[in-house]
């Protein structure tokens, strides 16, 4: 089963990664698809960190190539190999769902970002810069994007202000990224995934200053950074 596992695996990336191509370059939801338009929402990173999708996408497709030429028959990837052809399936079509149908797209987020997370957690001990790591910068940055898109819809149909909104999506990602570290907390490219997300909300954050954003964002990557430096100090 490991090969054709691979195989499929490298189909899923390349396909995840081509979904970049066939669909428009994407830095938020349109606005005009909420009952309350959602024109510059707080809890949106800046665009420029957006770009660690290139970084992703690379070391996705370099981790896929090498599973299957040097790994297709290892077993102990394979426990990893399984949830993420699945977050990789529902990555490929997110991009076209999310210029239209942003609930759905933060439905497929949210399971994008279960799998991802449970393929970092399965990730074998070896070969860390082949899986582990570019899983755990996958699975970092989606548990970013995921309370980000919980947050815009929450305040884009009035469900919260767009502001509580943030705050909440904001300790949500917190939460999250700091029980994931836990379980594997020599797995630095993950809270490394979501700091790039927080430092992004700072930026976004600056102008207009948005003080209550700041401080949360900042008091997450201190707490992240603060865990990175104590598990590389015991490893």
């Amino acid at each position: 089963m490991s090969r054709p596992l691979a195989i499929l695996v490298l189909l899923a990336t390349l396909a995840f990664a081509l979904s970049t191509v066939v669909s428009q370059n994407f830095a938020g939801y349109p606005p005009d698809l909420f009952p309350v338009p959602q024109t510059d929402p707080p809890v949106q990173p800046a665009g420029w960190a957006f770009s660690i999708w290139g970084v992703i996408y690379l070391w996705l497709l370099a981790s896929a190539g090498f599973g299957l030429l040097r790994r297709a028959q290892d077993a102990d990837w394979t426990p990893a190999r399984l949830p993420l052809l699945g977050s990789l399936a529902i990555g490929a079509f997110w991009l076209e769902v999310a210029g239209r149908a942003p609930v759905w797209a933060t439905a497929m987020i949210l399971a994008m970002l279960l799998l991802a997370v449970l393929a970092f957690l399965r990730a074998p001990r070896r070969d860390r810069a082949w899986l582990e790591l570019p899983l755990g910068l996958y699975a970092g940055w989606l548990t970013a994007a995921s309370g980000v898109s919980a947050g815009i819809v929450a305040a884009g149909f009035g469900i919260l202000t767009a502001q509580v909104a943030a705050i909440a999506a904001l300790m949500a990602i917190l939460a999250v990224a700091l029980a994931v570290q836990r379980l594997r907390p020599a797995g630095v490219t993950y809270p490394l995934g979501v700091l790039w997300a927080l430092a992004g909300v700072i930026g976004a954050s600056l102008s207009p200053a948005n003080g209550t954003l700041l401080a949360l964002a900042a008091l997450g990557c201190l707490l992240l950074a603060a865990r990175v430096i104590l598990s590389m100090t015991r490893s």
